[in-house]
């Protein structure tokens, strides 16, 4: 059994991975769909989207991410598919 103190250091940890892996998550889907990041903030957002969509994708699938790489990989094919979707209902500029 894990103390009380224990298990906040988990969940402190668990917290502060979740936020790194979304950040990075929404950077690399930044990079793969238009070329560069968003800013910290953005990406942060769109990395935690992406986690659940593609948490739900994968799960649909059959699979189940577990550690850092493989919640990185769910996380960014989450937020390159939220892209993708969002560049769907995007206005195209009238260039001049």
């Amino acid at each position: 059994m894990y103390s009380w103190l224990e298990r906040g250091i988990i969940m402190t940890t668990g917290w502060f991975w979740a936020i790194i892996i979304g950040i990075a998550a929404g950077w690399l889907a930044g990079q793969i769909s238009q070329g560069h990041g968003f800013g910290i903030w953005v990406n942060l957002i769109v990395g935690i989207i992406g986690a659940v969509i593609g948490n739900f994708i994968f799960g649909l699938l059959g699979f189940q991410a577990y550690g850092f790489i493989a919640s990185l990989i769910t996380s960014t094919v989450g937020a390159v598919v939220l892209l993708w979707i969002v560049s769907l209902f995007k206005s195209e500029t009238v260039k001049k």
